[in-house]
């Protein structure tokens, strides 16, 4: 996604970790789609069903419904 930024967090966590700990940065080729399949995980789960918000609630209650039914 962005150029060289396995190799920079590589570089820039090592150089931040006890000499002792081993740091390993994967990047994996399906990263890119990694956002899409996390929400689609997160819709699926039942618990997150009370947290959907309808336009009808948005529109009667604005941006406060989503701290009154997600926090």
């Amino acid at each position: 996604m962005f150029p060289g930024i396995a190799d920079r967090m590589q570089k820039e966590l090592t150089s931040l970790a006890p000499s002792a700990m081993k740091i390993r940065v994967i990047a994996p080729p399906e990263r890119k789609y990694a956002v899409w399949i996390g929400g689609s995980i997160l819709s699926s789960l039942s618990t997150f069903q009370s947290m959907w918000i309808s336009k009808q609630e948005y529109d009667e209650s604005g941006p406060s419904i989503v701290h009154r039914k997600c926090f």
